[in-house]
């Protein structure tokens, strides 16, 4: 199809030698009523053709678009609901609204999503969260944003600056390499790191740069959430701790979960072992005991995403300071 001229249901229908009415519901999300080899053939003719449901590039050109789409990994997460709270105010202030969805952390999801997104025209699509070691799906979700930016539209994504787009960038290496110095001050000599997925980026930089000051003792790999430092943490102890002092979890939650193991099985903490965090979620001052982390303006982050795709702020990248905090959960050895 030429640039003049959109394709049309009909031209992908046609392209994937299927009915209009399946090409209908293999685009608008109905995917379970679709049989998965003709949704295959559709969404591979959709993305041959350029074809988005309801495109509109001129109205995006012309800014008459009144919303941000923002993708999070998992609106549970109070790192995520951060977040997603500075992007809403500082989409009120420009006069917009804000839809979101959940990526559940699948990459597959998170493409389906931005496709879908396209097709409603946002002004702003922001992505938060890390990025996965897969090449395949970062190519295509490179292909499937740059089609919604010929169009007119804007991409931030609040990650690392890996993705040729505008980024707030969080500065996990520098972060996680102050909280390994801040710890060896106080006499820590034996961590645990719990390190989460590991083609999570995210947790891959910060794990590198904690490591590089603190070498651990052992790293367990997890799921990025609560319960993911809690199996982490009990697979640490199963395995016994062979005078581990520290645990170091490369998020906030994760670290929660990892208390909440070492006193199901009583080990005594900060006593026994020192346990800390990283992003300081609104949670991490108020278990006990506080816990030491590093701290993210998480607020302040997604805020800076739409002022960045507005042009607010000067780009591409825009980088989140992280500082330490020293709290309760690892006193002086």
């Amino acid at each position: 199809m030429s640039d003049e001229t959109p394709a049309t249901l009909y031209d992908v229908a046609r392209e994937a030698g299927v009915s209009l009415a399946t090409a209908s519901r293999s685009l608008n999300g109905s995917s379970r009523t679709v049989n998965g080899q003709y949704r295959d053939r559709v969404l591979a003719a959709a993305a041959k053709l350029g074809y988005t449901p309801n495109l509109s590039a001129q109205a995006v050109a012309r800014g008459a678009s009144s919303t941000v789409a923002l993708l999070v990994s998992d609106i549970a997460d109070p790192y995520f609901s951060a977040i997603a709270a500075g992007v809403v105010k500082q989409a009120a202030e420009a006069g917009l609204a804000v839809t979101m969805a959940v990526t559940d952390r699948d990459t597959d999801r998170e493409i389906e999503l931005v496709r879908m997104l396209r097709g409603q025209r946002p002004r702003v699509i922001v992505l938060a969260g890390s990025r996965y070691t897969d090449e395949t799906a970062r190519d295509t979700l490179v292909a499937e944003l740059e089609a919604f930016t010929r169009t007119g539209g804007h991409v931030v994504l609040i990650s690392q600056h890996e993705l040729p787009f505008d980024t707030v960038e969080v500065d996990n290496a520098g972060g996680a390499r102050a909280l390994a110095d801040a710890l060896s001050g106080l006499g820590y000599l034996a961590p645990a790191i719990l390190a989460g997925p590991e083609n999570l980026v995210t947790a891959r930089d910060r794990v590198t740069a904690f490591a590089a000051g603190l070498a651990p003792v052992a790293v367990v790999h997890g799921a990025f959430t609560r319960t993911g430092g809690y199996d982490a943490m009990n697979s640490l102890i199963d395995g016994g701790l062979h005078g581990v002092d520290l645990v170091f979890a490369v998020n906030d939650v994760m670290a929660i979960g990892a208390l909440s193991a070492l006193r199901d099985r009583g080990i005594d903490v900060p006593g026994r072992v020192g346990v800390a965090g990283f992003d300081d979620v609104s949670t991490a001052r108020d278990v006990w005991p506080a816990l030491t982390t590093v701290r993210v303006p998480l607020e302040e982050a997604g805020a800076a995403s739409v002022a960045l795709a507005l042009g607010a702020r000067g780009g591409p990248v825009s980088v989140v300071p992280a500082t330490v905090v020293l709290r309760g959960s690892t006193p002086r050895r």
